[in-house]
Parts: C-alpha cells; sequence; structure tokens
C-alpha cells in the first residue's frame, strides 16, 4: 500500500505544485514513488511539463532514467513533449540520462521529437548531447524516416529534417522495404522535403 505521503508527492508532481511537493518530501515521500502505472513523480513532471518541480526532484536525487509500465522515463517522454526547458533541468541530473534508453517502439528521445516536428526540441538535443542521430527503433524507422513518414510535410518538418541532415543523418538508411526517406517524401508529394533530402545544402 501506498504511504500517504508518496500518494501527496505524486500528485503535486502531477500538477506541478512546488509547495505541496516540498511538504511531501519534508515528509518523507520516496522520491522514487510510483503511481498505479510505476510513473514516478518526475515522470509525472516530466508528462506534464513542470520545469520547477522537476528541478526540485532532480535535486533531490530522483532517477531520470526510472520507466514505467509503458517503458516511458522523464528523459525519453521530453521527445513526446518538445520541452527544452525539461530537457535541460534532466541534462542536469546526476547521473545524467541514458541517452540509449529505448521507448516501448525500441526509439530514443529524438525520434517522437522529429515525427512531431518539434523544431526547437531536435536542435537543442542534437547540439546539447551525444545522442545517436540515426538509430533505429523496432520499426525500422530512423528520427529521419519518421519526420517523413509520420509528419506533414510542413514548414517545422522541414526544419527537422534540416536539423537532422545537418547533424550527418544517413539519408540512405531505409526502411524495413529499402525505401529512403527520399523516397518516402516523392511518395507522399512532399516536394520540399524531397529537395532538402536531395541536396541538404
Amino acid at each position: 500500500m501506498t504511504a500517504p505521503a508518496d500518494l501527496r508527492l505524486l500528485a503535486a508532481a502531477r500538477h506541478g505544485d512546488t509547495e505541496a511537493l516540498r511538504t511531501a518530501l519534508d515528509d518523507g515521500a520516496r522520491v522514487e514513488a510510483r503511481d498505479e502505472e510505476l510513473r514516478s513523480p518526475l515522470l509525472l513532471a516530466a508528462l506534464g511539463d513542470h520545469v520547477e518541480a522537476a528541478r526540485i526532484l532532480v535535486a533531490a536525487g530522483a532517477d531520470v532514467n526510472a520507466q514505467d509500465s509503458r517503458h516511458d522515463s522523464p528523459w525519453l517522454v521530453t521527445g513526446v513533449t518538445g520541452s527544452v526547458a525539461m530537457m535541460r533541468v534532466l541534462l542536469a541530473a546526476d547521473p545524467a540520462p541514458d541517452l540509449t534508453l529505448r521507448n516501448r517502439f525500441g526509439g530514443i528521445s529524438v525520434i517522437p521529437a522529429s515525427e512531431r516536428g518539434h523544431v526547437a526540441y531536435v536542435r537543442a538535443v542534437l547540439q546539447e548531447t551525444a545522442i545517436d542521430v540515426d538509430h533505429v527503433n523496432d520499426l525500422g524507422w530512423t528520427a529521419l524516416l519518421e519526420a517523413v513518414i509520420l509528419g506533414d510535410g510542413g514548414r517545422d518538418h522541414q526544419k527537422v529534417v534540416a536539423l537532422l541532415l545537418a547533424a550527418g543523418a544517413d539519408r540512405e538508411l531505409a526502411d524495413r522495404h529499402g525505401t529512403t526517406a527520399l523516397e518516402h517524401a516523392e511518395r507522399r508529394g512532399f516536394q520540399e522535403l524531397a529537395a532538402l533530402l536531395r541536396d541538404p545544402a
């Protein structure tokens, strides 16, 4: 049974209530308490983009790599939310985020960020970490492939593709069917993306 202080900590993290969060910690709440889906307070704060709550939890020793029942971790979900501020709070943790930790699709944080067109996040994570730009997930897709296959071809995804290419993404890496990002862009009628993939300059 979860202790009352743990429950208060989880609720405070979920809502970004820093005062309640500090009180719960002072009352002995476990920084690695888990809810029914095995989400930690830091994961709940990251999901809600509650940056100050996350900062307090990181200072208290929260594990940035703790995964829940869906294999999400505080670090991994920054790629979903696209929060650069949260990314930087978690990068300052000790120990640091495991950049190779995989989500339930076998992906790392830059892949969902690229899919969603989170330009600022993709730029920051490529510049400020040594994340593998060519990581291949369980679907056989890289960040570059996801940006084309699941993106809308618009300006944000064009910027993401340009950033990935500038960071050295291999445009020749194909999906499981042998189809490259360029071929996907051409098939979907994404002319601007296709032009980038032919000539990044």
